[in-house]
């Protein structure tokens, strides 16, 4: 009975990061969950007893799933800079999706931001995860100074082209920019490295 407990859990909380992506955190309620679930409200608040129970849970999903994928790029390859293009493809891995809806870090600590939400600060740690990695990266490759400005700087033009990519529903700008995107790194790999 425990066990089907934390499966219903982890639907919930599935389920949850689905639809603050889709229709954003303050569009979705208990019952727009509840309904994708399947269950009743009160069995949804046996698990969690507000938003921000949820948003939390949400938080720490996504920053697990995004270090085991970091993870798993570290041991698909010993190189950091075939690494760090892994990063950037990421956008042409997900272009429906950030065709559709946008970065879902970026839009969700947009959000926040906008409603002044205290969870804003526990939202950022999901870039930071990125960008520590990133960072870790760009030293491995042989930037001796600025790696983490310029992991910051590729945080921000990722978040630009998924930004400009969703306005503009924009297939082919996704793949120039990210192509760009590639170039560039690769040309200031070679500047900071010397």
């Amino acid at each position: 009975m425990r066990n089907k407990g934390g499966t219903l859990r982890l639907r919930i909380i599935a389920a949850a990061d689905e639809l603050f992506y889709q229709q954003g955190y303050e569009n979705t309620s208990f019952s727009d969950i509840a309904d994708v679930v399947g269950i009743s409200r009160g069995n949804f608040y046996y698990h969690f007893k507000s938003k921000d129970e949820i948003l939390d849970a949400v938080i720490d999903a996504r920053i697990t799933r995004f270090k085991e994928m970091l993870n798993e790029w570290d041991k698909k390859t010993t190189d950091p800079k075939q690494r760090l293009h892994y990063y950037i493809d990421m956008q042409s891995r997900n272009q429906e999706k950030i065709i559709s809806h946008g970065c879902p870090v970026g839009s969700l600590c947009t959000e926040l931001a906008k409603i002044r939400h205290f969870m804003l600060v526990d939202a950022n740690k999901m870039f930071t995860v990125f960008r520590d990695w990133l960072t870790t990266q760009l030293e491995l490759v042989g930037v001796k100074k600025n790696a983490k400005q310029l992991s910051m700087h590729l945080l921000a033009r990722g978040q630009g082209i998924a930004t400009v990519s969703n306005a503009f529903e924009d297939k082919a700008f996704l793949h120039q920019e990210v192509t760009q995107l590639k170039q560039w790194l690769d040309v200031e790999i070679l500047k900071a490295s010397h």
